[in-house]
């Protein structure tokens, strides 16, 4: 069974003052993610995907996007690794009405970062950083670790103003926990 990941129950978020100080700079970086992670890691980035699917949404993600029920948008689910440890998860539901034209090529990225092509392109523009926490135990991972809450971010871009969700988890050896 595939685990479905709820963003949260909170549909708004956890306020800033909520959010301790040290991590911050991460959660609302508005910048691209992939390119913080790069110059993190001195450039020693890469994706590994999971899975990708055309598959159910949560009603949070529903919500976010403004979806039926029924919907079933392409999913993509990756680890973001720096220094060949996972360091984010990320997942990506677009709607099929998203992937028209030039935006079918993100159903075809493999370890292509997602952000390299939603942040390279001048028709691409992004709405407000949520940031939530989610329990490891949710996490569709390719290593166990162990069971705690972690903090992560959805944001809705937005394609020549056709949505698509981001989800960004970070795991436990990222360095928003060691600031």
């Amino acid at each position: 069974m595939q685990k479905t990941l709820p963003i949260s129950s909170n549909l708004t978020g956890i306020p800033t003052f909520q959010v301790p100080r040290q991590c911050r700079p991460w959660l609302f970086d508005s910048g691209s993610l992939t390119k913080r992670l790069l110059e993190a890691s001195h450039q020693q980035f890469n994706v590994r995907v999971l899975r990708q699917y055309q598959g159910k949404t949560t009603p949070e993600e529903q919500f976010a996007l403004n979806l039926r029920a029924r919907s079933l948008p392409f999913v993509r689910e990756v680890e973001l690794l720096c220094f060949d440890t996972p360091w984010v998860f990320a997942r990506t539901l677009i709607p099929l009405s998203t992937l028209t034209g030039g935006a079918k090529a993100l159903t075809q990225l493999g370890s292509k970062p997602l952000g390299a092509a939603l942040f390279n392109s001048p028709y691409v523009s992004r709405g407000a950083i949520i940031v939530k926490k989610i329990h490891s135990s949710l996490l569709p991972l390719s290593q166990d670790i162990d069971p705690q809450w972690l903090w992560g971010r959805h944001s809705v871009f937005y394609i020549n103003q056709a949505p698509l969700l981001v989800n960004e988890i970070f795991l436990p050896d990222s360095p928003l926990y060691s600031q």
